[in-house]
């Protein structure tokens, strides 16, 4: 069911208002407070004869801040039930779209996805592969562990790390999200907490809950984790299992410190919840950092999951999942509900580049670090208000906008050639608006180009905060 807002609760959320005039004042109001998530999407509005009398405002004041909401785009009339909230777009627009360019935009500049194409030399990798793979061609073809060439190489990256791991305790899968579902279904049951970050990467909150799990969010600050409130949620919130992003937290970039991952840690063990670590961007190093050891260092009972996607190419559909000893059976037995194995061919593809990584990954990591510069260059330079850090690695920068307006920003942006995606994509119970996540995943000249149509954008959502605008059309 659509949440019901009283007239009442509407007139305290937006409180004083600007009356010049007073109907732009009431749309303008009551667009912020969809925008962060403080009245839902989806709510039912109260009717037009209920606002006026909480607002102490006329009855035109309200059909004309109603009026102007449909027309931004951010509530709809439906008949015979009242005015809904939505956003520019409809909820496609929350979604954190991978297919660029949209129909109908060849020309679009895609920062909705952060993966960017493929590093040099793939192709004669792929080459190579294809003429070992004869050999295979005799047998079933089904590997559901894995490669046994693969799990070696996969299990050396953790020795190399630290972290002992046999090739036995590796289960290759076709991505990291495959791999975030599988080890959900193994650990819970319809009904049971899982705690996330908020922000969090969407699609693996999807994959998280799609056994059923409820997800439980712990906040993580634009400026690092507050591992004190993580401490507190995990123990107020009793979750089965916790979703870990300690390595380029995906939208924030934040690395949790050696330290910060030992009392998180043991909070976890306290508690006896299990943690599921998603170390997909870990190996996307860009500065010259050490990086602490790795999370299940400090927890042995920990799943971790890993990515060739992300810190390869997006093409290579293979993630993998480092199951402790005691529950290979238990994630194993998950695994075959799902599928049988990964593809072959990029099976044999990864185990050549996990053989000999260098002249594949430094090329491909030195273009990454050039493209995060410029983006930070172009970004200070047209957009000096805009607040971020720089991370010493991933893919994207997590934006603090001056005003809550990340959803109308990314309608404004995608109608001028540029497609982001806003706060609210990365926030499980909305909110968020005040924010933006920009990969720097694309050429360096596309991301000056981008960052100069979010610019012109950002000019016409700051100006149009305070005076209507009609007839703008979303494309999508």
């Amino acid at each position: 069911m659509s949440a019901v807002m009283t007239a009442p609760r509407v007139a305290t959320l937006l409180g004083d208002f600007d009356r010049s005039p007073a109907y732009a004042g009431v749309s303008d109001g009551l667009r912020l407070l969809i925008g962060e998530g403080r009245i839902p999407l989806g709510a039912r509005l109260p009717s037009e004869r209920d606002l006026t009398e909480a607002l102490g405002v006329s009855r035109t004041t309200v059909t004309r801040a109603y009026a102007d909401l449909r027309d931004r785009g951010f509530a709809e009339a439906r008949t015979g039930a009242g005015t809904f909230t939505r956003l520019p777009g409809g909820r496609r627009a929350t979604l954190d779209r991978a297919l660029a360019p949209l129909p109908g935009t060849p020309d679009l500049i895609d920062l909705n996805c952060a993966a960017g194409s493929s590093p040099t030399g793939l192709a004669a990798i792929y080459e190579d592969a294809v003429g070992e793979l004869p050999a295979y061609l005799s047998g079933h073809g089904y590997f559901p562990a894995g490669l046994p060439a693969l799990q070696e190489q996969i299990a050396a990256t953790y020795e190399a790390r630290g972290l002992p791991t046999d090739p036995d305790q590796v289960l290759v899968t076709p991505g990291a999200l495959s791999a975030t579902a599988i080890v959900a279904q193994a650990l819970t049951s319809p009904g049971d907490r899982l705690l996330v970050d908020s922000p969090v990467y969407p699609n693996a909150a999807n994959a998280l809950s799609s056994r059923g799990a409820r997800l439980v969010t712990s906040p993580v600050d634009a400026s690092g984790f507050d591992i004190a409130g993580m401490v507190a949620t995990v123990r107020q919130a009793a979750p089965r299992a916790a979703y870990v992003l300690a390595d380029f937290q995906n939208p924030t970039g934040h690395v949790m410190t050696a330290a910060e991952r030992e009392t998180y840690a043991a909070a976890l063990r306290r508690n006896r919840v299990v943690p599921i670590v998603d170390e997909a961007h870990q190996g996307i190093v860009l500065d010259d950092v050490e990086m602490p050891p790795p999370f299940a260092s400090f927890l042995p009972d920990a799943i971790t999951v890993g990515s060739a996607s992300k810190q390869i190419w997006g093409g290579l559909r293979l993630g993998w999942i480092r199951v402790p000893r005691e529950r290979i059976d238990q994630v194993t037995t998950a695994r075959l509900g799902v599928d049988l194995g990964a593809p072959l061919l990029e099976q044999l593809v990864l185990a050549r580049v996990l053989a000999e990584p260098a002249p594949i990954v430094e090329p491909h990591l030195a273009r990454l670090r050039e493209q995060r510069d410029v983006l930070v260059a172009a970004l200070r330079e047209r957009l000096p208000d805009w607040r971020f850090l720089v991370p010493a690695g991933g893919l994207c920068l997590w934006v603090e906008l001056p005003a809550p307006f990340a959803t109308l920003l990314a309608a404004e942006a995608e109608v001028r050639g540029a497609s982001i995606a806003p706060g609210p994509v990365f926030a499980v119970e909305g909110g968020l608006d005040r924010f933006v996540r920009l990969p720097w995943t694309r050429p360096a000249e596309e991301l000056r180009a981008a960052v100069a149509i979010l610019a012109e954008a950002w000019d016409a959502v700051v100006e149009g905060a305070s005076a209507p605008q009609t007839g703008r059309v979303r494309v999508v």
